[in-house]
């Protein structure tokens, strides 16, 4: 992977959730990342940086649709609270995403929620192509395995031709845990992102793994793909790249810090 990329991601780990007051003064961009298992808030410096932000596990989406109207808004406003007092002045707008084939009610539902906790929606964009902005693919496909969905956007001469999106993501994973080791859901999402877990864990979901990759082979089997990009938490699991690049034939990569690439490309795109 391009180390640049690989260098922003890691500084993104590095400022997330922490505390320490922050001296820059510059102007920022702002991402809000309402994920099925995670919320994103991402602020980036001037040069697109990442700078501070927040992430938290939270069920307030499922499917690329907010269920939990006031629990969003109510995170939101905590992250952004939380940020504004590191970064001594405040956020006054954000830009946020969807997946792919979400109805525009869904996607106005997402912009109320920003709105609504402070700050006015700068931009919308598909979380492929919010993930893209990061990545700079000029043929490729990127796939956004998100907590409910699995995102796909083809990619031809760095622009994106075709999006479509389908359940099984994230969730699914922890599902499979939770039932084949007889534990609760948010324990198995612990296992889940603990790497030195994932040697027990991989052959239980692999089945899942498998579902994706065919998600994918059926999406972009009509185009001319070079290398598919995996992003988004659940493209952490250990095997998933080798899984998907069995199936479609097509050579699979994941970036470090695959959860913090959609959000960072959301932030990218508050101009």
């Amino acid at each position: 992977m391009n180390p640049q990329l690989e260098a922003i991601l890691q500084q993104a780990d590095d400022v997330l959730n922490t505390t320490a007051p922050i001296a820059y003064r510059g102007p920022v961009h702002v991402g809000v990342d309402l994920g099925t298992a995670y919320t994103v808030l991402m602020v980036l410096d001037k040069d697109f940086r990442p700078l501070a932000g927040r992430y938290q596990f939270a069920q307030i989406v499922r499917d690329g649709l907010v269920v939990d109207f006031i629990g969003a808004i109510e995170l939101v406003k905590k992250m952004k609270r939380e940020v504004e007092a590191q970064l001594g002045f405040s956020l006054e707008q954000a830009a946020t995403s969807y997946p792919p084939g979400v109805a525009p009610a869904e996607v106005k539902a997402t912009r109320n929620v920003l709105i609504a906790a402070g700050l006015e929606c700068s931009s919308f964009v598909d979380e492929p192509t919010a993930a893209n902005s990061l990545l700079q693919v000029d043929n490729g496909a990127v796939v956004d395995v998100g907590g409910g969905t699995t995102g796909v956007a083809i990619i031809k001469n760095g622009e994106v031709i075709y999006t479509a999106d389908e359940p099984t993501g994230g969730t699914q994973f922890s599902l499979v845990i939770a039932g084949a080791l007889g534990i609760p859901f948010e324990q198995a999402e612990e296992l889940k992102r603990n790497p030195a877990e994932h040697r027990r864990l991989v052959p239980l979901v692999q089945p899942v793994m498998q579902k994706v990759g065919t998600i994918v082979a059926r999406y972009i089997e009509p185009y001319h793909v070079e290398r598919i990009y995996l992003v988004g938490g659940t493209s952490a699991m250990t095997g998933i790249a080798a899984e998907v690049e069995q199936i479609t034939g097509v050579d699979t990569v994941v970036p470090g810090n695959p959860l913090f690439v959609t959000p960072i490309g959301i932030a990218m795109q508050d101009t």
